[in-house]
């Protein structure tokens, strides 16, 4: 029989890149939205890592499911690291007014020093919350001046990888999920999970 794995999320985006990379492994992938009454999870954790915990164990014992959860947010050097844990709440209210926040807390901040880098965390928790495995992930880039592109979702419109001269969401989704610090992270997790004979 095969095993379903629950996405510990609602995010289509992140869903949608979690399902390519995952595609040929031998799974039957889910997401909370086929779970509406699973609780939302409080993030009380320090870390991505810590949050990522939480959620996938949270998930775990509620569907009685293996449950697959990341935690991940941009951390913008002139910034101290912020928006960093706090990313998808870091102005209380949307990605537009996220993306808004952190383009005028650097407003004159010199191109050299818009440094920054995408981070996550993937944790695979069993039903009863024992973790079976855990990656992590980064990318580095440059914040814009402008949100750029539609193709992504977040903070992806503003964080540009220079190597291309494009943002996430210019990039596409084959590219991002060649470079994103998620698919870094799912790639490690798929390597881990191939190691431990998870996947047989």
């Amino acid at each position: 029989m095969t095993r379903e794995i629950v996405i510990a999320s609602r995010n289509r985006g992140k869903i949608a890149e979690i399902l390519q990379i995952f595609a040929d492994l031998p799974f039957k992938l889910r997401s909370l939205a086929d779970f509406p009454d699973a609780p939302e999870v409080e993030e009380t954790g320090s870390t991505f890592a810590e949050n990522a915990r939480l959620k996938a164990v949270a998930a775990a014992r509620h569907t009685d499911l293996w449950a697959l959860a990341d935690d991940s947010g941009l951390e913008v050097d002139a910034l101290g690291g912020q928006p960093g844990i706090h990313s998808a709440r870091y102005s209380g209210k949307s990605d537009e007014k996220n993306n808004e926040k952190v383009l005028r807390e650097i407003e004159g901040v010199p191109d050299e020093k818009r440094t920054a880098r995408f981070r996550a965390a993937m944790v695979l928790a069993a039903p009863g919350g024992k973790i079976l495995a855990e990656s992590d992930g980064s990318v580095e880039g440059l914040i814009t001046h402008e949100l750029r592109g539609t193709a992504g979702f977040g903070y992806d419109p503003l964080f540009l990888i220079p190597e291309f001269g494009q943002t996430m969401a210019e990039l596409g989704l084959e590219i991002k999920n060649r470079i994103s610090h998620r698919a870094v992270a799912l790639r490690r997790l798929r390597e881990r999970m191939i190691e431990l004979n998870l996947t047989a």
